[in-house]
């Protein structure tokens, strides 16, 4: 009863944390956009814009978290799980949205002639919204790795780059504060865009390798560390390991290879040992199918499947 128990905690806690990062999203984008009306400027304007950017994506994370976690039926046999990989897709793309946005806004307000009012107040709306994010997008980063949930993960670093985001329009602000020349910030709002640009880059790289069942060099290290421990003390070969990350766990295929004479029952047994105990080294919910074979001819069968096309 452990593991469904911790499943069960774990999701628990990613429902909670995702809709943490909802209801802050939204209280963040209300300051923000208060505090550009407030002071007109296009720092804060595109801090404002990149917060409203992520609340949409989360909206769509707290529905890819829901039907992530919905079980396998005939129609998709292998469950919901990838949609966490066009979900992190969709989060960095919005992320890019908003940076193109910011730039643009930017440019316009610089050429338009800068006005700017109250940017005392306006700072210390921004600075506290940074700080705030701040501490929300280390506690999803840190439960999305906790939970393995890559959803959480990514809204937590779509979060992190939100605070840092806010922390260089307060820095801008106070430049202009201190010198009076007001170009320090639709400059400081492109200099941020630019940074977020690589930010929403990287999780859509990470999506698209995740649909390309991208396999993790360090998982394939700890997989086939645990299997020669595994194989040598159950007394059995293996080949032909296969691997790929649904976003919330790992599928693993591997040949067992049985001397001939091998009853099938035993053989099954010993693959059944296998398979149960090979995710507790992982650290990974993990789910290991095998496939056996005879330790003598398995090689000539497999030459033999590859000359005709079709099993012998």
């Amino acid at each position: 009863m452990e593991a469904p128990d911790r499943l069960d905690r774990e999701r628990r806690d990613q429902r909670f944390a995702m809709r943490l990062s909802l209801i802050f999203g939204v209280a963040m984008m209300v300051g923000k956009v208060a505090a550009y009306v407030l002071t007109g400027s296009a720092a804060i304007l595109s801090d404002a814009a990149e917060s409203v950017v992520h609340v949409v994506a989360v909206a769509f994370a707290v529905f890819s978290l829901w039907l992530s976690s919905r079980p396998a039926n005939d129609k998709f046999l292998y469950g919901y799980e990838r949609i966490t990989f066009f979900s992190a897709g969709f989060e960095g793309a919005m992320i890019v949205l908003a940076a193109i946005a910011i730039i643009y806004a930017a440019i316009h307000k610089w050429l338009a002639g800068l006005r700017l009012e109250h940017l005392g107040l306006g700072t210390l709306f921004v600075l506290a919204a940074a700080v705030v994010n701040l501490a929300l997008g280390w506690y999803l980063v840190r439960t999305g790795r906790r939970t393995h949930s890559l959803i959480l993960e990514a809204d937590g670093k779509h979060v992190l780059t939100d605070s840092w985001t806010s922390f260089g329009v307060v820095g801008g602000l106070c430049l202009v504060l201190v010198t009076g020349w007001k170009p320090f910030d639709p400059l400081v709002a492109i200099a941020v865009a630019l940074n977020i640009v690589w930010s929403g880059g990287h999780l859509i790289w990470r999506s698209a390798t995740g649909l390309l069942d991208y396999s993790d060099p360090e998982v394939g290290r700890k997989l086939r560390q645990r299997l020669d421990e595994l194989c040598h003390e159950l007394g059995v070969h293996y080949h032909g390991v296969r691997f790929r990350t649904t976003g919330n766990r790992v599928l693993v295929e591997v040949h067992l290879l049985f001397p001939h004479g091998t009853p099938v029952g035993e053989a099954h047994r010993v693959a059944t040992q296998l398979e149960e105990r090979l995710p507790e080294g992982l650290g990974i919910p993990t789910e290991v199918i095998t496939h056996l074979e005879s330790l003598e001819d398995h090689e000539s069968v497999h030459r033999e499947e590859h000359y005709t096309g079709r099993p012998s």
